[in-house]
């Protein structure tokens, strides 16, 4: 039997390069081959064991960009380069019966769930390929992490009255930010505790940097006349920051959690009630996410070139991986690359 090279993530901490069965597709399945693999905060959290959800050893890898193999019965042809949506829904229960595939009970996500991209060859559903015509390879694999993004806007419900804050200036608060703003908010701030990293993404996008510091409440007043954002999104992964964002949210305002942590968010019930906030979880994305991205690329509001800042190979991510979950000066977003 053909064997491939795949990523394997043995362990927290440890990876190498094992050699696997190439799949065999199964009815309703297209065999497919990863050209570029976006590495996500996801991934990092695999290498470092801080993933809620997940069982080793795993192939990491939900952001891809693959180039169609064998499409079997699909209409798909051979050599079409294609986004992969990498939440694999049931189709039956009550989320996805709702329209809700994105929480469905039992999905599975690639890369997380069940193994993922980080490999020479995959097998994956048809109904989970997106054709992206006059998308370019690189482009079709900053589809998926951007549509987070996109997902936590639209489940907010941004509108052009609205002062946005983005805590968290990694790759999904990047995505969250720039759509806030194509959605016409009237105001899209960024926090981080990197103020390099704040500063050149709030650049990248358009949008307004607020210092991180002793005076970050001050500057949250200064910015926002005294009143507090509208809608805020947290992007950080982090428990204490998710605790603290509550703080930044208006009298009748909203707060949308992206992120997931391992740890249990507490708030303050009187504030929150005196406020009448609106609490809102962000998981995953959608088909309709997946679609509002491709559009915003193809209209060229997304400027890949500035996100698009590392880029390995499946043997040397093996060492290059570990090196930029610890050292994230001038990372945006890398990408594996698999034949040219």
């Amino acid at each position: 039997m053909q064997s491939i090279e795949s990523l394997v993530c043995v362990a927290p901490g440890e990876l190498r390069i094992e050699r696997r069965p190439s799949p065999r597709p199964s009815p309703g399945e297209v065999l497919v081959r990863p050209r570029r693999i976006g590495i996500c905060g996801t991934d990092y959290h695999i290498f470092e064991g801080k993933h809620p959800f997940l069982q080793y050893p795993r192939i990491m890898g939900h952001e891809l960009a693959v180039e169609v193999v064998e499409p079997g019965a699909s209409n798909l042809r051979a050599g079409d380069i294609c986004v992969v949506n990498p939440y694999l829904s049931c189709g039956t229960c009550i989320a996805c019966r709702k329209g809700k595939p994105n929480c469905c009970t039992s999905i599975s996500v690639l890369g997380v769930h069940q193994d993922g991209g980080m490999q020479e060859l995959i097998a994956v559903p048809e109904a989970n390929l997106i054709s992206a015509p006059g998308l370019s390879v690189d482009a079709c694999a900053t589809v998926e992490f951007l549509a987070i993004g996109t997902h936590a806007v639209r489940r907010g419900g941004v509108s052009e009255d609205d002062a946005a804050l983005v805590i968290g200036a990694g790759p999904i608060g990047l995505g969250a930010a720039l759509f806030a703003k194509l959605a016409g908010a009237a105001k899209v701030a960024l926090i981080d505790r990197d103020a390099d990293r704040v500063k050149s993404t709030a650049a990248i996008i358009g949008v307004d940097a607020i210092p991180f510091g002793e005076g970050l409440e001050q500057a949250v007043a200064d910015y926002t006349d005294g009143n507090g954002f509208d809608i805020v999104f947290d992007a950080t992964g982090n428990q204490a920051s998710m605790q603290r964002g509550f703080d930044f949210v208006a009298h009748g305002g909203r707060y949308v959690l992206v992120s997931v942590v391992k740890d249990q968010i507490t708030f303050s019930d009187p504030d929150f009630h005196r406020k009448e906030l609106t609490l809102y979880g962000s998981r995953n994305a959608t088909s309709e996410d997946f679609s509002r991205v491709i559009s915003a690329i193809k209209d060229g509001k997304v400027p890949l070139d500035k996100i698009i800042t590392h880029r390995t190979s499946l043997a040397k991510a093996v060492t290059d991986l570990p090196v930029w979950a610890r050292q994230k000066s001038g990372l945006i977003k890398a990408l594996i690359e698999i034949g040219g």
